[in-house]
């Protein structure tokens, strides 16, 4: 059965060849096709296009006669797209580089000079080949719970982030989550062991938060009678923990005494209970977390250099609120229907002059400080608007833009682009009407903004 022409994917031809690639072309008229004559003209095509399949000749220019360009097109290519389906096109006894390209991810080879008709259905094969995978992709995405629900964010940073817990959170590895109180990793070492499909509890202690006389006990249990009060047997935060996650937050404020016993724990995976003789064996994933610069500890001697080796195997360091482009109205938006919900106030919305302010604060408290601004805020509002009073902020004085020390200017378009379309999509709730009247531009326009700019 052959493609629907109105809903085709789209080609890239990469042939330097301008009347070889004239003729794939006009072979391929019911398809979208765009081209490019050499590697750095390619990527640029398959960026802006983002084709499902891609043709290439293995001689590119500056040396035509060398299979070099093109074999490294073709990394570039599955390394921006693993899913794209490339296939290479080569010359009649040239089957060992063929073979190599297939086995460095292109989809299939022509021979050269190919049929037009064979080249049609090779392609139409790979495009039906393109849907199913996506489709399956999608509907394995919707069966599967988001481990990272509870983080939201349109900041390319903490996407970043995010992609690399997701990641992590199927191996074994200790993670060491880095921040500023209030962004957020509680919620990251969540989201981890959701995804890491555990079987065992998430665990959370706070080093910090417990003196120094009852944490070791609340760390590793004891038995009955190894202290006065231990009236039975009780399992610490470590046990508890068997087969799922212990966070360990505030992990700087652990205690010299027990900075040794946790780096022999994570070495052994094995504890004792305060006044027990018997070692147990604990399989738990540790996720470590503190806002205090650990070499710095380390440096004093308040800190041993070999657990903060043990504890970072995997180092996330998680960037303030204030950093995070258009995230604060973001959050805003979200909690305040919470908060509406919550006290059944109806629909309470931001008058611009919050949106504003919300937008210029530093938030120094981070996530945790909006929290509970916006939650005052949606008490203290009199009607259904909450003003920046409402909120103890003030809204900004309107100030003319800074002046760009960008060079590059297509870099620095694109950077403005985004940082204005992600503003928008924040200011209006990701209400794709709205920000599109913001901005001055159409729906569609926005929409192609957006998959240009690979903003979700």
């Amino acid at each position: 059965m052959s493609l629907n022409p109105d809903n085709a994917g789209r080609v890239l031809i990469v042939e330097d060849d301008l009347a070889l690639q004239k003729q794939i072309k006009w072979s391929l008229d019911r398809y979208d096709c765009a081209t490019a004559a050499d590697r750095e003209a390619a990527i640029l095509q398959f960026r802006r296009v983002q084709p499902s399949v891609v043709t290439m000749d293995l001689g590119l220019p500056p040396d035509p006669d060398s299979v070099s360009e093109g074999f490294r097109l073709l990394e570039q290519l599955l390394d921006l797209d693993p899913h794209a389906k490339v296939i290479v096109l080569t010359g009649q006894n040239d089957q060992a580089n063929a073979l190599r390209a297939v086995a460095l991810g292109a989809y299939d080879f022509l021979a050269k000079p190919f049929d037009p008709e064979v080249l049609g259905l090779t392609i139409e094969r790979a495009m039906r080949l393109a849907e199913l995978q996506a489709e399956n992709r999608r509907l394995q995405a919707l069966q599967q719970p988001d481990a990272l629900a509870g983080l939201m964010t349109r900041d390319p940073e903490m996407l970043r982030i995010s992609r690399m817990v997701e990641r992590v959170a199927t191996s074994g590895a200790t993670v060491l989550l880095l921040g500023e109180s209030g962004t957020g990793k509680e919620v990251l070492a969540q989201g981890l062991h959701q995804a890491s499909r555990r079987s065992g509890r998430f665990v959370a202690i706070n080093c910090a938060a417990i003196p120094e006389t009852l944490l070791e006990s609340e760390l590793f249990g004891y038995e009955k009678g190894a202290f006065t009060g231990a009236a039975k047997t009780t399992p610490g935060k470590i046990e508890t923990a068997n087969g799922g996650t212990l966070m360990l937050d505030e992990i700087g404020d652990l205690p010299a005494a027990l900075q040794a016993k946790l780096l022999r724990f994570l070495q052994e995976r094995k504890i004792e209970r305060l006044g027990g003789r018997q070692e147990i064996a604990v399989d738990v994933r540790v996720v470590g977390a503190t806002h205090q610069n650990l070499q710095t500890l380390i440096a004093d001697g308040r800190f041993r250099e070999d657990l903060y080796y043990r504890l970072a195997e995997i180092e996330v360091k998680i960037p303030p609120l204030r950093t995070r482009q258009g995230d604060a109205v973001l959050l805003a938006h979200a909690f305040l229907r919470r908060f509406a919900q919550e006290q059944r106030r109806g629909a309470l919305v931001f008058s611009e002059d919050a949106l504003q302010a919300i937008d210029a604060h530093p938030w120094p408290g981070n996530v945790r400080e909006l929290l509970n601004v916006v939650k005052r805020a949606s008490i203290m509002a009199d009607g259904t608007r909450v003003t920046a009073p409402d909120m103890g902020l003030q809204a900004p004085a309107r100030e003319g833009a800074a002046a760009s020390t960008e060079f590059d200017l297509r870099a620095a378009r694109e950077a403005a682009e985004r940082q204005t379309v992600i503003a928008a999509l924040a200011r209006t709730n990701n209400n794709i009407v709205k920000a599109s009247e913001l901005l001055g531009i159409s729906r569609p326009t926005l929409y192609d903004l957006m998959h240009r700019l690979a903003i979700k």
